[in-house]
C-alpha cells in the first residue's frame, strides 16, 4: 500500500532533503511540496496526501493555526510536525491543536518511517527527546531554563518592542532585521514566557521583571 506523503517548509533545502531522503521508499509518494501555509490550504484537497509534514514556522501563517485549521477539514488527514523547536510549550500546543507527531529536523529516515506508521494506526507519535521533555514536565522536574526566564540580547529588543505596540514590519525596520526573524523572535520569547499572545507575553515579562 502506497502512503501519500506532503510537506509543508518555507526552506527549499528541507522540502527536497526529506523528498529526498525518502524517495527510495518504494511505500511512499510524495504528492505535494508547499513553502507557504497558503499554498498548502490551496492544493491539500487537489493532492489529498495521508499524512502532511508541518513545519511550525512559516512565512505567511503559523503551524500551529494551520494544523487546527487543517484538522477541522480534513478530519482523515493526518500531521505531524517538523521543527527546530523543542521547548515544551510549542509541543504541547501543536498536539493540543490536533498533531499527531512531533519530530525535529534532525530526525533520520528510520524514525520519519517509524512515525508514519505510526500515526496511520491512529497512534501519536513523539520523537525521543520530546517524549523525554514532556515527561520531565508532568513529573514535576524543572529545567535549568525554566528556573529562570533568560532572553537573548534581540529577544529583548524585540520584547520591548512589543511592548511599545509596534507590529511585526515596524520592529522589523526600527531593529533591521526580517519581518520573519521577528516572527521567530516572538514565538521564541512566547515559548520561553508560556504566553499565547502579545499581552500574554507584556503581562508575564512584567511578572518576571523583564519590563
Amino acid at each position: 500500500m502506497i502512503t501519500k506523503i506532503a510537506i509543508t517548509d518555507d526552506h527549499q533545502m528541507v522540502l527536497k532533503g526529506i523528498e529526498t531522503m525518502l524517495s527510495e521508499t518504494q511505500e511512499i509518494n510524495i504528492v505535494g511540496l508547499y513553502n507557504s501555509g497558503s499554498q498548502t490550504l490551496d492544493n491539500i484537497k487537489s493532492d489529498n496526501p495521508d499524512i502532511l509534514l508541518l513545519d511550525i514556522n512559516l512565512p505567511d501563517i503559523n503551524g500551529i493555526d494551520l494544523c487546527k485549521q487543517l484538522k477541522a477539514t480534513n478530519k482523515n488527514l493526518k500531521i505531524i510536525a517538523i521543527s527546530n523547536y523543542d521547548e515544551v510549550s510549542f509541543i504541547k500546543r501543536m498536539l493540543n491543536n490536533g498533531a499527531d507527531g512531533y519530530l525535529l529536523k534532525n530526525t533520520e529516515r528510520l524514525e520519519l518511517l517509524s512515525a508514519f506508521k505510526a500515526v496511520l494506526n491512529d497512534e501519536q507519535y513523539l520523537q525521543r527527546d520530546i517524549e523525554k521533555k514532556l515527561l520531565s514536565q508532568s513529573i514535576g522536574k524543572k529545567t535549568s531554563n525554566s528556573l529562570l526566564v533568560k532572553l537573548t540580547r534581540r529577544e529583548k529588543e524585540v520584547l520591548e518592542a512589543i511592548a511599545e505596540e509596534l507590529t511585526t514590519q515596524e520592529i522589523s525596520e526600527k531593529l533591521f532585521i526580517s519581518p520573519k526573524t521577528v516572527e521567530t523572535h516572538r514565538m521564541n520569547i512566547m515559548s520561553k514566557l508560556g504566553a499565547k499572545n502579545s499581552v500574554g507575553i507584556i503581562k508575564t515579562a512584567m511578572e518576571n521583571g523583564l519590563l
